[in-house]
């Protein structure tokens, strides 16, 4: 079995052990299980850095083996420097969303750890997928396990949230398949994507199947204006599933324009570009005055991610070098500090069961370590040079400002306004006097809260001090993606 393959099915084969053996009498030991899965998860996908030929854009660790012959469809892995990182950070999120839930759950314990570890491998098989219906397969099959995580162990709205969530997602994907059976039929019968990159298509196909595309990555992002499902959805998941959505799930759609939209319609992409730009300026600007009037953490965190976003894809349609790196550099910056956002708010939330900003107050004086975690997290959610948060937005507003200066500027803008958001939530839960008993009577975190928020400390800080290792990956398969879409396809 190659690399990918034991990346995407080991945390799937852990997942199934745990929906045979669980029962809530023997909580300790799915706990347990589910810790080992998913560090045995991330432990394989190391080998993929380490073995990562840089420097070259061509997919690497690939498999191939015919899964319906009768249609061609083939199980066909291999990933390169735009989706190495995304495997990796699947892998590592999965492991610190088991520590967060640890004693959170107390209920069905086994269904909820194996769902969690049965959808990080079908995330990665969307990352990994070379073969289009696969990776249709996946992005759906991502849907089951969250609608689950939300249904069952969500809020007091879960149904509805779960129902919204499956609902939005679920109907822009059909649209893609749309487009998936389009291409093959024009292929004369593959599912390949790098035959799909070679089709000489019409403005007209190229349109069309952007718009195809674009109705399923926009929800997924998801982009402004279908964005309105993620707050409700982040308020009623669970911390874990709220972290897992933020960080992972959201890349999907992002990911999706790199894999699909821009290199297999680059004319119809470079059309359509500046609606694409204006989409992304109002997530970033609009959106971010919208999270300052928030009263919710979760729903302000949750619109901080939409604009957050918005950076992405910005970056992905000003069609310079470090634009796009940008981009990419934002969604696993993102991934680390939307994490670890929701999973502080969780720790709040496990002592306080609230999360309104005015429950709290001088939370600083009760849970001095736990405040400097959440520190640490905020100014990197404001993009605080030396953080993660810094480096992917910095790349991205300089790519702007080189393809167009009011364009730069107004993405520029929209820094200010994180930080107005970000620090005036962390003051009036964080700073002043102790403002009730429910704050005097919170302990601060113990040794498993530590070691959650001490991994995302440790990877935020990382990235946002030597960015290198992350930026020359990607690289070569960012430049020859430009090649590609600057190169026209039109017959």
């Amino acid at each position: 079995m190659g690399l990918l393959s034991l990346a995407i099915w080991t945390p799937i084969f852990f997942g199934v052990i745990l929906l045979a053996l669980g029962r809530d009498d023997q909580a300790r030991s799915v706990r347990w299980i589910a810790l080992i899965g998913a560090i045995v998860s991330f432990l394989v996908t190391l080998p993929l850095y380490g073995g990562f030929e840089i420097g070259t854009s061509a997919m690497q660790f690939v498999e191939k083996a015919s899964w319906i012959e009768r249609f061609n469809i083939n199980y066909h892995l291999g990933v390169d420097g735009i989706s190495l990182w995304f495997v990796l950070l699947t892998a590592f999120i999965n492991v610190v969303v088991v520590i967060a839930s640890w004693e959170s759950i107390t209920s069905r314990v086994n269904q909820y750890m194996a769902a969690f570890l049965i959808l990080s491998g079908l995330m990665i098989g969307v990352f990994a997928a070379l073969d289009g219906m696969l990776f249709y397969v996946f992005f759906e099959a991502t849907l089951i396990p969250m609608y689950l995580i939300i249904g069952v162990w969500g809020g007091p709205r879960k149904i509805y949230a779960a129902f919204k969530f499956f609902l939005y997602t679920l109907l822009g994907s059909l649209l893609m398949l749309v487009a998936l059976i389009f291409l093959y039929v024009k292929s004369g019968g593959s599912f390949d994507l790098a035959a799909w990159y070679k089709l000489p298509l019409g403005a007209t196909a190229q349109t069309l199947l952007f718009f195809a595309f674009l109705a399923a990555f926009a929800v997924k992002v998801p982009m402004w204006p279908v964005h309105t499902w993620l707050p409700d959805v982040h308020v009623e998941a669970p911390t874990g599933g709220s972290a897992v959505l933020a960080a992972i799930m959201l890349k999907l759609g992002a990911y999706g324009f790199l894999r699909f939209s821009l290199p297999i319609a680059p004319d119809a992409a470079r059309e359509w570009a500046g609606l694409m730009i204006a989409l992304s300026l109002i997530a970033v600007i609009y959106v971010g005055l919208v999270a300052m009037v928030q009263r919710d953490m979760k729903k302000l965190v949750a619109y901080s991610s939409v604009a957050h976003m918005g950076f992405v894809t910005l970056g992905f349609f000003i069609f310079n070098d470090i634009g796009v790196s940008g981009g990419i550099v934002q969604m696993i910056a993102h991934g680390f500090v939307s994490a670890a956002m929701f999973l502080c708010i969780g720790v709040l939330y496990d002592r306080v069961h609230s999360r309104e900003i005015a429950s709290y107050g001088g939370v600083v004086n009760t849970m001095p370590k736990f405040t400097a975690f959440a520190l640490l997290f905020a100014m990197a959610n404001c993009g605080l040079p030396a953080t993660a948060g810094f480096v992917g937005e910095w790349m991205v507003i300089l790519g702007a400002v080189r393809f167009n200066f009011w364009i730069g500027a107004a993405a520029a803008s929209a820094l200010i306004f994180g930080a107005a958001y970000t620090l005036w939530m962390f003051k009036r839960v964080y700073l002043g006097p102790v403002a009730n008993d429910d704050v005097k009577g919170l302990t601060d975190i113990n040794s498993r809260e530590f070691l959650m928020l001490a991994l995302l400390a440790i990877a935020v800080l990382f990235m946002g001090v030597y960015p290198k290792p992350f930026t020359d990956v990607m690289d070569s398969s960012v430049i020859d993606l430009l090649k590609h879409v600057a190169a026209s396809k039109l017959q």
